[in-house]
């Protein structure tokens, strides 16, 4: 119903947003993420929104990038994940961080999160594998790995073709390589290496 809300940022709370606009404040559930990249800029803000209607409720959920509020919705594919479940795992995981423990099968790190246990983060690997995806041309920060940077070498682009004639997936290899130290290594050397990892 609603893509974006663009508007005057009135109120900040611990999780949620007030958003003026036209003289209509919206209470916007978020991240804890999106209201720290908010700020000081309070004006003419653009909020990516996802209306939930439930038979005894009506919430709206939205965040400062288009990224995370596709991951809020893509989370709520799994079953008996709902979108007060899709947030804490954004209050507690950016989108990079969820998407390389999914490809790297940390269960630990996904159960982190608010009413995620054991089993939720199994289903939550077991369907998101094939359908998260890690740009090789994105830098993002990531507060589980450190400046994690997969923008491929040419070395790197090697041991990605490599690997991916032998079956594995680019996402798979991706993961694989942000796991070890890549600097001033041969080709040959990346490649057994990133093997050792897949192997686990």
């Amino acid at each position: 119903m609603f893509d974006y809300i663009k508007g005057d940022i009135v109120e900040i709370g611990m999780d949620y947003i007030v958003v003026e606009n036209n003289g209509i404040g919206f209470l916007i559930n978020t991240s804890q993420a999106s209201t720290a990249d908010i700020g000081s800029d309070l004006e003419s803000r653009t909020i990516f929104t996802r209306l939930s209607v439930r038979e005894d409720d009506m919430s709206l959920y939205g965040f400062t990038t288009k990224d995370e509020l596709d991951m809020f919705k893509l989370l709520q594919t799994v079953s008996k994940i709902g979108p007060r479940v899709a947030l804490g795992v954004l209050s507690t995981m950016n989108t990079l961080d969820i998407k390389i423990s999914i490809l790297n099968e940390d269960i630990q790190a996904l159960s982190k999160s608010p009413g995620v246990g054991k089993k939720t983060a199994e289903r939550m690997i077991l369907e998101l594998k094939d359908k998260v995806h890690i740009d090789k041309n994105t830098k993002v920060q990531s507060k589980i790995h450190t400046d994690f940077d997969i923008r491929a070498s040419s070395s790197k682009d090697e041991v990605t073709e490599a690997l991916m004639s032998l079956g594995y997936s680019q996402n798979e290899v991706f993961a694989a390589l942000n796991m070890i130290d890549t600097a001033e290594k041969s080709t040959e050397d990346l490649i057994k290496e990133t093997l050792k990892q897949l192997s686990k």
